[in-house]
């Protein structure tokens, strides 16, 4: 066991130090420095961190029966999936595990704040940039010709669709939208998706009013992802309908419309079991076993206070990597409750 302060790299002192060379790797779900290479492969980098770098050695969030069924029947009905839980219960992760196994590219997220409202999701046209350049251009000379900046021609390249608008694009294959803690959303949300949802196409006024002053009717866009894509007449239409997750820590109830748009998955507290295959998948085998007397105390939390599973990674984590000899009382610190206001 090492001294109380050799884990530690900030110590406090008041003088610099070198200690910042001490510093581990980081833990795999914080672990940034793979995008690149992702990003090359068409990919984001986020299967490590969602999924677990060590998911070949473990049957990462394998569902039960229900949840498999519920997955599957939102995927036949085209319907989206309503999943309620706990924090930390792994509602997020199953876009990512769906999106994984099915080859169905990058997760499409969307996260709700207090303020997102449906035009969030869908696009945003940056009128200002394009008024600007306009004017710069009628500085230069330019005036509205075609091809200079701000003129009909070019107007897609102030518009950038948002991760629903981006899902809604026609394509062969679905893509996978997370719309994560829609119960943290202003109350007219909900009931603003309903028609998008249920017709699966969505306007663009800027672009449909002029549609037939563009070449061919069509304005190349920027997409959530960074691409550029081509909308033709102003409407973006799925072929495909996408595999939308609604997510939800139950902090309130939905209206009845949505609900019944949705299949409704209620994810329960994970045991044992579910819980070192989750720290498997992320850690590995031998940090799982290090930290099984953790993943006890966890569950035992768990009946009567209101934990999260990645606080139980955060603690085997560190506690194994750093080995300090508060052990227990770092984990307890580490793993607090979120129900008590502080």
């Amino acid at each position: 066991m090492t001294e109380s302060s050799e884990w530690l790299i900030y110590r406090g002192a008041g003088e610099p130090h070198d200690g910042i060379e001490r510093l581990p790797a980081p833990p795999p779900w914080r672990d940034f420095t793979g995008r690149e290479a992702a990003s090359e492969n068409g990919g984001d980098g986020s299967e490590d961190r969602r999924l677990g770098a060590h998911r070949h050695l473990a049957e990462l969030h394998r569902p039960g029966a229900e949840e498999l069924e519920m997955i599957n029947a939102a995927l036949y009905l085209r319907r989206p999936l309503l999943v309620t839980g706990s924090p930390g219960a792994g509602k997020s992760t199953l876009a990512h595990s769906v999106a994984y196994e099915l080859g169905l590219g990058n997760v499409l997220r969307w996260s709700i704040v207090s303020r997102s409202t449906l035009q969030d999701g869908l696009y945003h046209y940056d009128a200002i940039a394009r008024l600007q350049d306009v004017q710069i251009a009628a500085q230069g000379g330019f005036g509205s010709a075609a091809g200079s900046p701000g003129a009909v021609e070019s107007i897609g390249s102030y518009v950038r669709l948002g991760p629903l608008g981006t899902a809604l694009l026609p394509s062969d294959v679905p893509r996978v939208l997370l719309i994560d803690e829609l119960d943290k959303s202003d109350i007219d949300l909900p009931n603003d998706l309903l028609n998008v949802l249920e017709e699966g196409e969505f306007a663009i006024p800027e672009l449909e009013r002029i549609a037939d002053r563009l070449p061919g009717g069509e304005a190349e866009v920027l997409t959530a992802d960074g691409t550029k894509v081509r909308v033709r007449d102003g409407r973006v239409r799925c072929r495909a309908f996408p595999f939308v997750v609604l997510t939800s820590n139950g902090e309130r109830d939905f209206p009845a419309p949505l609900m019944r748009r949705c299949i409704h998955l209620q994810l329960g507290r994970p045991d044992h079991k579910r819980l070192a295959t989750f720290v498997r998948a992320h850690l590995g085998d031998e940090a799982a076993r290090a930290g099984d007397d953790l993943i006890t105390r966890f569950l035992e939390r768990s009946r009567s206070e209101l934990v999260a599973a990645d606080q139980l990674l955060n603690a085997i984590y560190l506690t194994d990597a750093a080995a300090p000899p508060s052990r227990d009382r770092l984990a307890d610190l580490l793993i607090q409750r979120l129900d008590r206001a502080r």
